[in-house]
């Protein structure tokens, strides 16, 4: 296991990181569950695009991933994206996460630490077996 991936369980908000990435509207206005508790605590939101599902999950990580390094950030927190109002599949998206979290920080050492925030105990322990393995 990468020792910069942490996971942990509770409110990504209270978590103390230079930023915290979400899944966001077209209109990147705060709407509820993790997106309007996110712009209610406050902070930029950035954005990022591609085809499908999978694809998109992929590109969402890599591209929050590239512009923590190009914004010099040391930490950064994601929540499990997607599988709330999105409905994406919890074990796929987890799976997409931390695929794609492990092989971006092989190249990139300017990221410290990156955290997943798990708001319940299913999504935690579905991170858990992956980060595990």
């Amino acid at each position: 296991m990468n020792t910069r991936i942490q996971l942990q369980q509770g409110d990504i908000t209270k978590i103390e990181v230079d930023v915290i990435v979400n899944a966001a509207n077209t209109s990147l206005l705060g709407g509820g569950g993790v997106d309007g508790a996110i712009h209610r605590a406050g902070g930029p939101v950035w954005n990022g695009g591609a085809h499908n599902e999978e694809e998109l999950l992929t590109s969402a990580y890599r591209n929050s991933l590239q512009l923590a390094v190009e914004h010099q950030v040391k930490t950064i927190a994601f929540p499990n994206i997607s599988t709330g109002i999105y409905h994406f599949p919890k074990d796929k998206a987890a799976t997409i996460a931390v695929a794609t979290v492990s092989e971006f920080l092989v190249d990139h050492d300017e990221l410290k630490q990156v955290i997943f925030v798990c708001f319940d105990r299913e999504n935690f322990e579905l991170y858990r077996a992956i980060i595990n393995k």
